[in-house]
């Protein structure tokens, strides 16, 4: 890395470690006893960089969840749906033939 010196001189450097002052980071320890502080600065921050003895050894990424493909179940949308297939047609109920048919079973 090339640094002005001023007066028109240039110093080479070697950098060693680059640090970005607009990146968020937390040690290992801080992690493990202060995660929901750490989660909540996850919904500000993109990634916050996991520090161990001043030197980065993980990420810590936002994960946006999925968008579901399929709308939740809802009783009302199931009625309209076995309405619009079926229409007006009435099931027999199956009440009576399964407490037929379990009347044999006891629980002792």
């Amino acid at each position: 890395m090339r640094i002005a010196a001023g007066a028109g001189l240039t110093v080479d450097v070697l950098v060693k470690h680059v640090i970005f002052w607009g990146m968020k980071t937390i040690t290992i320890r801080d992690l493990r006893q202060r995660w929901p502080e750490a989660e909540a600065a996850l919904q500000v921050e993109e990634e916050i960089i996991v520090t161990r003895d001043s030197k980065p050894v993980a990420k810590l990424v936002r994960i946006t969840p999925a968008e579901t493909k399929l709308p939740r179940w809802t009783p009302k949308a199931h009625r309209r749906w076995i309405k619009a297939v079926f229409g007006k047609k009435v099931f027999p109920s199956s009440d009576e033939p399964l407490a037929a048919a379990r009347a044999d079973r006891s629980l002792t």
